[in-house]
């Protein structure tokens, strides 16, 4: 399975992930940055703190701050966490390689996050056989505003299940996010990613098709966005892909 080798190969790239693609996720992090109001979540802002720490007519007691808690699936390093932890209150990512969690998490605590504000976990939403690993059950992870999938649909065995895995953890009216490729060329089999490629690139209607079938296909959207690769590998040139960004709301 797919699976087992995106573990396997991720678990490989995770201490050199970040350098390696600087630049690219600094780009797609600004891309999705850009796309606030597309993505439709009442995010948090700075207006949303003073709030808490505020009274009204004298009085003592403190308005909740509001929670806006996101599931960054197939996290990796943390790129959609990253992108959108200004506007949130919890991020916790879940990934099938340790390594990559552990960069994750480490990632976070330089940074000043606390566990309760950006923590990632080991795991698989996607297994056929065991839709809710006991370990992923916790009260903490349900009832999200936004479930994503940064660069992940396209290692997936079963990208449509894996979009009903996490609309099954959104809040109704919670927003499934996902970023991938708009279909390209085949990786050339000396690449040394190719082996954990399931489909090269998925079109719009596609996704619309597997929001619908997850349930997340109120207000669905979709915008295209070009990106350059760094490939990091001496002799290699570049290379241009261009990116989708989905987004849909679960209905009751």
């Amino acid at each position: 399975m797919a699976s087992d080798q995106n573990k396997a190969y991720f678990n490989d790239q995770a201490a050199s992930y970040d350098s390696k693609h600087e630049k690219t996720i600094e780009h797609i992090i600004e891309e999705i940055r850009s796309r606030l109001d597309f993505i439709g979540v009442d995010w948090v802002d700075d207006d949303d703190d003073d709030a808490s720490d505020g009274d009204a007519g004298g009085a003592d007691e403190k308005t909740p701050r509001k929670t806006v808690r996101l599931l960054d699936y197939a996290c990796g390093t943390g790129l959609v966490s990253r992108a959108l932890a200004p506007h949130t209150t919890q991020c916790i990512g879940i990934d099938l390689a340790e390594n990559m969690v552990a960069a994750y998490n480490s990632r976070a605590k330089n940074q000043g996050l606390t566990p309760e504000e950006m923590h990632a976990y080991q795991g698989n939403l996607c297994s056929p056989s065991d839709p809710s690993p006991s370990h992923l059950s916790g009260r903490e992870f349900w009832g999200f505003d936004i479930a994503a999938v940064g660069l992940g649909f396209h290692h997936f065995d079963d990208p449509a299940l894996a979009a009903r895995r996490l609309v099954e953890r959104l809040r109704v009216g919670g927003v499934l996010l996902v970023l991938d490729f708009l279909p390209h060329e085949k990786m050339e089999t000396s690449e040394p990613a190719a082996h954990t490629i399931t489909r090269h690139g998925f079109s719009e209607d596609e996704i619309r098709k597997i929001f619908e079938d997850a349930g997340a296909a109120e207000n669905f959207g979709l915008e295209d966005v070009a990106v350059v690769f760094n490939r990091g590998r001496e002799g290699k040139p570049d290379m241009k892909r261009r990116l989708f960004i989905a987004r849909g709301t679960k209905s009751a």
